[in-house]
């Protein structure tokens, strides 16, 4: 299987990708792009319109957006056996949009201010902030990992937004919560992927 183009910055979402790739065990070049200049140029946004990171180009096809670059690395190297098996389906997926639907949402708007009035909450997909906070609270309260006592794919997912959410205060320091981001970030892949990201930050700071 090809090596696979990672797009990046270090200071990024970008780490959402490069965990993943950890864990699935992919052969990887990076590629660094910075803000406001290559990661505006032509030949990048050909690459992801947006502008954005992380990108990754596999085979010759692009994908973006973290929660996708998740799956379709589990799917693509299967014996990493991080995809979900058939009776985990429903909380793969379900856990997986979750955290990039309401709780990216609910979270990104509280940092920058904004708070969902209660007579506009049936206009808001998550509802209001606190709500979003329970649910994923019970979920770790009664689960280990997002499809029960399996670490999978989408714990890399869900658990950069607990674990970036507990470090920042961006979440709640919840038991459930701080337990759970203590056992993802304790896994060999985390790890090796993290030092990769503080050699590349302090060259860049």
């Amino acid at each position: 299987m090809s090596t696979i183009s990672f797009y990046t910055n270090p200071m990024s979402r970008g780490q959402i990708a490069r965990w993943a790739l950890h864990e699935a065990g992919a052969k990887y070049e990076q590629i660094l792009l910075e803000y406001g200049t290559s990661m505006k140029t032509e030949d990048y946004l050909k690459i992801n319109p947006m502008g954005k990171v992380p990108a990754i180009m596999h085979d010759g096809k692009v994908v973006t957006e973290g929660a996708t670059i998740c799956v379709y690395l589990a799917d693509s190297f299967s014996d990493a056996r991080l995809a979900a098996k058939a009776n985990e389906r429903a909380d793969y997926y379900r856990w997986l949009f979750y955290a990039s639907g309401p709780l990216e949402a609910a979270i990104t708007n509280r940092s920058m201010g904004f708070e969902v009035a209660p007579d506009k909450e049936m206009m808001a997909g998550y509802g209001n902030y606190d709500r979003v906070v329970e649910v994923l609270n019970a979920k770790f309260q009664a689960d280990a990992y997002v499809c029960g006592s399996r670490f999978t794919m989408a714990d890399v997912y869900v658990g950069v937004q607990v674990v970036w959410g507990t470090q920042f205060g961006t979440l709640p320091e919840r038991d459930s919560l701080v337990a759970y981001a203590k056992r993802v970030t304790d896994r060999d892949a985390y790890l090796s992927a993290k030092p990769i990201d503080d050699a590349l930050i302090a060259e860049n700071s």
